[in-house]
């Protein structure tokens, strides 16, 4: 069997070894959720930049430019960080770049890995399902919230060990903690992230139906990665 880890924080990623893993990059509320959202949707590809004004200057190359800092649209952006902006196919076609608080930062932190995907609950099983294809040793990144854990991206670190338990065997604190809590409350992943620090920012925009989005389960068969060129592209 192949091996499971998490990492709960891009400032921890240097304890981690990357060379020939998998790595999942998981910011639930909401990059992770918003770029599978958008390329289920038609967007063609993502460029991820950790720099705001990098991403912006993007615009004068023909993309379409989403900016996001503490949870709300950054001035001069087009787009923030709702995957509800994508649900009815507007930017089918399109190129967009997209720099967020967290979860830009994660995937730049995770260069060096054999291969980064991205992890949201709705493309949750597509993502296992390719996993156990290629019989790899896994690192969950979750992109936390400036720096520190936070609870929504560790609970889908759970579902994933635990998804992948016939294939991937957990030997490390945070792994088999996280599983546990998901056994214990991925029934009703709702009710519990409502308490979640970022779910009650979210809740303070006025946001409810983006958090709704991001706990759907299995809305997608679409599996998100990072192609040889920096772009995350939707793979079926």
């Amino acid at each position: 069997m192949n091996k499971i880890e998490v990492c709960f924080s891009p400032e921890l990623i240097h304890l981690h070894e990357l060379r020939g893993k998998i790595v999942v990059v998981v910011d639930i509320f909401r990059a992770t959720s918003t770029m599978v959202a958008a390329l289920a949707h038609g967007v063609r590809e993502i460029l991820p930049f950790a720099d705001l004004e990098a991403c912006r200057k993007m615009q004068d190359k023909g993309f379409l430019i989403g900016g996001e800092r503490n949870g709300l649209t950054a001035p001069g952006f087009e787009m923030g960080n709702s995957p509800v902006a994508y649900l009815q196919g507007n930017y089918s076609g399109r190129k967009l770049a997209m720099t967020t608080t967290n979860g830009t930062q994660a995937i730049e932190k995770s260069r060096g890995a054999q291969e980064i995907l991205i992890g949201s609950f709705p493309n949750l099983q597509a993502t296992v399902t390719y996993i156990q294809k290629k019989e790899k040793d896994v690192l969950i990144h979750c992109a936390g919230w400036k720096g520190r854990f936070n609870l929504e991206d560790s609970l889908y670190a759970g579902a994933l060990v635990k998804s992948l338990e016939s294939t991937h065997y957990a030997d490390e604190d945070g792994a088999l903690a996280m599983k546990s809590l998901f056994e214990k409350e991925g029934h009703d992943l709702k009710s519990y992230l409502s308490q979640a620090s970022h779910a009650k920012r979210l809740q303070n925009h006025g946001i409810e139906s983006d958090i709704d989005f991001c706990l759907t389960l299995d809305l997608y068969e679409l599996v998100v990665k990072v192609d040889g060129r920096g772009f995350l592209v939707g793979v079926k």
